[in-house]
């Protein structure tokens, strides 16, 4: 599907599930993923939320140079140095009080696109029925990016920020 849908773009794969990476792989060879460890757990989110509304995580940049702790600064370089016209957020699991959370996952995805040299990123957010995935992504991708809803799936339009010096976070 997802080769179909971005025939000829680049489609990456960020997973915390290192048998489903082998797994696919085997099927699609060509399929670009790489295995990312997230740290935090879906019960950290109150106090990852009260971080997020630091002055340090308003600041627009590279996620691997932020100071910002729900910065993920775990992967590889070349996904940072890309412009991605569009993420998707569907990992990791979170989907009880111990499995990684999509805090992070979410916030980074909202900075990388605010960081592109120029143009806009369309930012997908799954499963936003849970609390995390709700709040995380109308804080940190803005209710005022919002573009619509379709019942799990939220999509946001995001500018980037380095193009229009002193645009607020969220509008």
């Amino acid at each position: 599907m997802w080769a179909g849908l971005n025939h000829g773009g680049r489609t990456v794969f960020l997973e915390e599930d290192k048998a489903w990476i082998e797994q696919i792989k085997q099927k699609l060879p060509s399929l670009e993923s790489y295995h990312v460890e997230y740290v935090t757990k879906v019960h950290q989110a109150d106090d990852l939320l009260e971080t997020g509304m630091k002055e340090e995580c308003k600041v627009v940049g590279d996620p691997r140079f932020s100071k910002c702790d729900l910065a993920l600064k775990g992967f590889p370089n070349e996904i940072y140095d890309m412009e991605w016209d569009l993420i998707m957020v569907d990992a990791p699991t979170g989907f009880h009080d111990e499995a990684p959370g999509r805090m992070n996952a979410i916030y980074t995805a909202g900075l990388m696109a605010r960081n592109r040299e120029e143009g806009e990123t369309d930012v997908f957010v799954h499963d936003v029925n849970r609390v995390v995935e709700d709040k995380f992504s109308m804080a940190f991708l803005c209710e005022g990016y919002l573009r619509e809803q379709q019942g799990l799936l939220r999509h946001f339009t995001i500018p980037s920020h380095r193009s229009r010096s002193g645009r607020p976070f969220c509008p």
